[in-house]
């Protein structure tokens, strides 16, 4: 056993001394210099040392398969591939990729190749370009240099799917594969000769945008390609910027990944993330089923698939979850029963349920007396309803805050306003009962959801304003109000009717924070 061990450790050692990553580049004065790596499109600090009589050494142990940079001084870069495999590499300032040479490296020799295959075409390309830019389609010139410019396009292509073939299970060959054009076949057609659908290329594009991409291979995520396919993908260049289009799409992609695969970690991350940080309304449904399925979700063992967070972070994030994932678009709003304005006993109270509020629209609008920018919405949508809303089976629910000193705050604020809309609070009447024994409201007069309503509706800020259709499903949420009164008057076909509020900038912005 202890032979078997010592031989481990010196194979260990003789793979990790292996690894060495060794640049000589001519012209280079002595300074300090940066490993760069990438993590989708952006660059990050790998390593750092000091460059001595042109020469720099990193551990490459200490990395990640994939695609990693030498960063010089003056924002200078280039870069190369890095497959568990010792790297010596020449070059000299500042054509790195034309007088490049790879020593050792087989992965960055086939790279290399094709790197400055790809830059000699391109160079060529662009100058018959040039030339075929200053023709009329008509000069006899035209077709020559068209011919050559398709030529060389073919002549790429061809040599890239050589070396995809020829160089199948190398990282820089599925690097070159997921770089591939899909090929779309002919759209089909009818009996006679009609294409049966007209967006047929578009979805085939889309539904194989990733025959090409190897899931499986986490060396590819650590390359810029692979950050770059998965941002046109979720772009607007390819989706419909829509929330329930998003999520679609998103798990199908994700589904067919490995759960302990880094590209699985890494689009779940990137799709959560930056949908979460959208301004557009209602895309925070996406952040809130993107977590609550790959963060929130728990296996047999109690295992998350997000094993990449720790246990406080996943704990903290669901617990916002499990109260947003009730509140996005085209789900039912949770019911709200409380009581109205009027006073009378607490056993006589007049409580209005929101799910039997019979309205084609109902708008449910939370709100502060003492709340400065409430001061400035409230009266605004008062005077909405009455004007424009009232006679057209759109209804308000607006919930106050009125417990202690904020009741006759609250209600005083009601009257002089005039809010001839439903007006409901917890009050402190119930408020106190509640505390007392909540079994004397519950489930006879209201819910516990009702009772804990700031709770229950994510309320942390006033104003909040959420439109719900006829299920009480919600369709929009945080808007200003002239953005509600141009929503319901093209809703119900009324665009022809005078706006009493022009579109608000401020508010605007202010409403969606």
């Amino acid at each position: 056993m202890k032979a078997i061990l010592t031989i481990f450790i010196v194979l260990t050692s003789v793979v990790t001394f292996g690894q060495k990553l060794k640049f000589k580049i001519v012209g280079q004065a002595d300074t300090t210099v940066h490993l760069v790596k990438y993590s989708g499109t952006k660059l990050f600090y790998a390593d750092t040392a000091e460059i001595k009589g042109g020469y720099v050494e990193f551990d490459g142990a200490k990395q990640q398969p994939g695609m990693l940079g030498i960063l010089l001084p003056g924002q200078q870069l280039f870069e190369f591939i890095y497959n568990k495999e010792e790297v010596h590499i020449e070059t000299q300032k500042p054509n790195f990729v034309e007088t490049m040479k790879v020593k050792k490296s087989e992965e960055n020799r086939i790279f290399n190749d094709y790197v400055k295959f790809i830059s000699e075409r391109k160079t060529t390309a662009q100058k018959l370009a040039t030339e075929i830019n200053t023709l009329e389609k008509t000069d006899p010139k035209y077709k020559g240099l068209e011919d050559q410019i398709n030529a060389i396009n073919k002549e790429v292509i061809a040599y890239q799917h050589n070396l995809v073939k020829t160089y199948p299970n190398m990282l820089v060959g599925k690097m070159i594969k997921m770089t591939l054009e899909v090929e779309i076949p002919e759209p089909p057609v009818d009996a006679k000769g009609n294409i049966i659908d007209s967006n047929f290329r578009y979805h085939y594009y889309r539904d194989h945008y990733f025959d090409n991409t190897d899931f499986s291979v986490d060396g590819l995520v650590n390359t810029s390609v692979f950050g770059n396919k998965i941002e046109y993908f979720f772009g607007n260049k390819m989706l419909v910027q829509h929330w329930d289009t998003i999520l679609k799409y998103a798990y199908r992609v994700i589904d067919q990944m490995d759960p302990k695969s880094k590209a699985f970690e890494y689009v779940v991350s990137y799709v959560t993330s930056s949908f979460g940080k959208s301004k557009q309304m209602g895309m925070d449904k996406v952040y809130v089923m993107m977590a609550d399925k790959y963060y929130c979700t728990r296996n047999a063992e109690g295992k998350s698939p997000a094993s990449w967070m720790t246990e406080d972070k996943l704990e903290e994030l669901c617990e916002k979850i499990t109260v947003q994932k009730n509140l996005v678009m085209g789900v039912k709003a949770p019911n709200i029963i409380l009581p109205d304005t009027l006073d009378r006993p607490w056993d006589k109270l007049n409580w209005i349920n929101l799910h039997k509020i019979n309205a084609e629209y109902t708008i449910l609008y939370f709100w502060d007396p003492e709340c400065g920018h409430c001061k400035k919405i409230t009266p605004k949508l008062a005077e909405l309803y009455d004007k424009k809303f009232k006679g057209r089976n759109i209804e308000v629910l607006a919930i106050g805050k009125a417990s202690g000193d904020d009741y006759k705050k609250w209600k005083d604020y009601i009257v002089k306003n005039k809010l001839n809309f439903l007006n409901v609070a917890v009050t402190e009447t119930i408020l106190k009962i509640g505390k007392e024994d909540a079994r004397m409201l519950i489930p006879r007069f209201t819910t516990l959801e009702s009772m804990n309503i700031h709770l229950t509706y994510d309320i942390f800020s006033t104003p909040r304003l959420f439109v719900l259709d006829k299920d009480k499903k919600f369709i929009a949420k945080q808007i200003s109000i002239s953005q509600l009164e141009d929503m319901m008057d093209r809703l119900q076909n009324k665009t022809d009717l005078p706006k009493l509020f022009p579109p608000d900038k401020e508010e605007d912005e202010q409403m969606t924070k």
